[in-house]
């Protein structure tokens, strides 16, 4: 079987660079016997930047580098001159990326934006060179300061994909028909379960150049909390949309009762999924005489709208978008980007987040070597640390 391309999980060995290392340097000149200290000051260590790019929309790219080093700060040296700071290492990832400590399964981050950065691992402070310590009773201090530390941590990258509509049904529902039908996306269609393995997003076009986007994710079943089928795993990827579009067959025996299954599954998932807008879409709808629909419609749930729709014979699509865009434009869902800045992320359970890392295959330890700073080059004067602290005034 190919290996699929839509990647959106990933766990990644993360270390910034340190500090470099002040001078201890004497000035020496013709004629300048007592010269003085002229030690340099270390260079700034390189930071490890996350930054959002919409080029990007699955974790691909990230999938096998597995560790991502910042530059090391450069040492300085005599006539007060300043080591290089270290290049900082950038890692590009999809708007919609959450970030957690792979240790403790803690929050760090959260990428939203195109081209929103976030430091991740600062880089450490360049030490001070000898020039900074010397006073009126120590004139040629034969010390400097060591550059700071660097930080390193090894973090998981969590994609959830960024819609506005999101698609919720059983197997078989005609979601991606759907999608198919109301956007050029192509996703896979066929007359068996869980055709779709991997999301799809498509783009609506609605009246006067309007347009939303739409996300396609595999069927769940009923028991999918407990891990039957395909589970949970995608449902994070409409955890963001503004609205969800349950689709239900209309050839089923209970259309309610399929509704109401997959309202709980996400309740187990998320109870705050249950807070966002809801549209039903009846499908497969020429299939039904008018007869039977009036008789069905008393049994459909009655706090949210509803429509009969046909991908196929191009029945009730008009009307269905129309429901989404007002849906959509709501005040209560006005609101909505306001609301995405103020998310709240939980931190993950520890032992769930091993379980995720293990179905993902990123469960391996890394092992890896890195070069020391303090042997790159050699120093003519011995040093002693300074408490950060402790710095002295300029």
């Amino acid at each position: 079987m190919a290996e699929s391309n839509f990647v959106d999980y990933v766990k990644i060995y993360c270390r910034s660079g340190k500090g470099g290392r002040g001078s201890v340097h004497m000035r020496r000149e013709k004629y300048m016997p007592n010269g003085g200290p002229d030690g340099g000051d270390g260079g700034r260590g390189g930071h490890v930047i996350l930054r959002g790019n919409r080029n990007y929309w699955t974790l691909l790219h990230l999938k096998y580098e597995r560790h991502v080093f910042a530059e090391h700060g450069g040492n300085g040296s005599k006539n007060k001159s300043f080591g290089k700071d270290g290049a900082d290492k950038v890692i590009e990832v999809p708007c919609g990326t959450v970030v957690y400590n792979a240790e403790t399964g803690e929050y760090v981050c959260d990428i939203t934006d195109d081209g929103q950065e976030v430091i991740l691992l600062k880089g450490g402070r360049g030490g001070l060179g000898n020039w900074h310590f010397r006073t009126a009773t120590r004139q040629a201090p034969r010390f400097a300061q060591p550059g700071e530390p660097m930080q390193e941590m090894t973090v998981i990258l969590e994609l959830k994909l960024l819609a506005d509509v999101g698609l919720v049904g059983f197997p078989n529902a005609g979601k991606s028909t759907l999608l198919s039908t109301v956007s050029a996306a192509r996703p896979k269609i066929a007359n068996y379960p869980f055709t779709t393995l991997e999301p799809n997003l498509g783009i609506v076009s609605y009246r006067e150049g309007k347009s939303f986007v739409m996300a396609d994710i595999p069927g769940i079943i009923e028991g999918a909390s407990e891990g039957k089928g395909l589970g949970l795993r995608f449902l994070r990827h409409i955890e963001r949309n503004s609205l969800l579009l349950f689709m239900v067959p209309g050839d089923t025996d209970d259309i309610r009762r399929e509704y109401d299954i997959l309202l709980n599954e996400l309740a187990k998932f998320n109870p705050e999924m249950l807070d966002k807008q809801r549209v039903l879409a009846i499908t497969k709808c020429d299939m039904l005489d008018e007869e039977l629909i009036e008789m069905l419609t008393p049994t459909l749930p009655e706090n949210i709208p509803y429509v009969f729709i046909s991908s196929v014979a191009n029945i009730g699509i008009q009307q269905l978008k129309d429901i989404l865009w007002e849906e959509l434009n709501k005040d209560s869902n006005r609101l909505e980007g306001l609301r995405q800045a103020s998310i709240v992320h939980r931190a993950k359970d520890v032992t769930k987040l091993q379980q995720e890392l293990k179905d993902m295959g990123e469960d391996e330890d890394f092992d890896f070597e890195y070069e020391d700073a303090d042997d790159d080059e050699d120093f003519d004067y011995e040093y002693e640390e300074i408490d950060w602290d402790d710095e002295p005034q300029k």
